[in-house]
């Protein structure tokens, strides 16, 4: 994440906070994230030096319509700096931020699978003895912890996979 980004999304949820407006914006973001994230094709145009910014604005309103002022005013002042390459950040660091004002904490769940309802049960009442905040799931494919989970909330990690048990009988019979 480039300071850059993070000057930037503080510089949009201030604009977004004072007009009454950050939770709408907080909606375009995630909107964006998960529309430009993964998606090689719009990274590579939104990065692209041969494009003009003028197409890439065109392009990203067509893309996302019916956005809030301060997200378009995003989208004019990345124009201005030529800094398109780090909307995606710029968006993420925004929900970031706008989840801390809110109390919001962020639980990674990485797991060999997509989440089972039940793995998810397990995870939710681990989450309950960890934390009081309101908390929102994320999960993390990795087939390398072979099954189980590992929940990771801020700096606090609760690891109940495969792999760590088997290290940990590896050590135990090592010694």
């Amino acid at each position: 994440m480039s300071r850059a980004a993070i000057r930037y999304a503080k510089a949009i949820l201030d604009t977004a906070v004072a007009s009454g407006n950050a939770e709408k914006v907080n909606q375009d973001m995630l909107s964006m994230v998960n529309n430009i994230v993964g998606n090689v094709e719009l990274e590579d145009f939104l990065g692209s030096p041969i494009i003009t910014s003028e197409i890439k604005i065109s392009a990203l309103n067509e893309i996302f319509p019916n956005l809030q002022s301060e997200t378009s005013s995003l989208f004019r002042l990345l124009l201005e700096n030529k800094r398109f390459e780090i909307l995606a950040s710029v968006a993420a660091q925004y929900n970031s931020l706008y989840d801390q004002m809110n109390g919001v904490e962020v639980a990674y769940v990485t797991t060999a699978i997509e989440m089972s309802s039940e793995i998810e049960s397990q995870v939710k009442s681990k989450i309950a003895s960890i934390s009081d905040k309101k908390v929102t799931i994320k999960n993390i494919v990795d087939p390398a912890i072979l099954g189980g989970f590992i929940l990771r909330i801020g700096d606090r990690q609760y690891n109940a996979s495969v792999a760590n048990r088997l290290q940990e009988l590896k050590r135990e019979f090592s010694n």
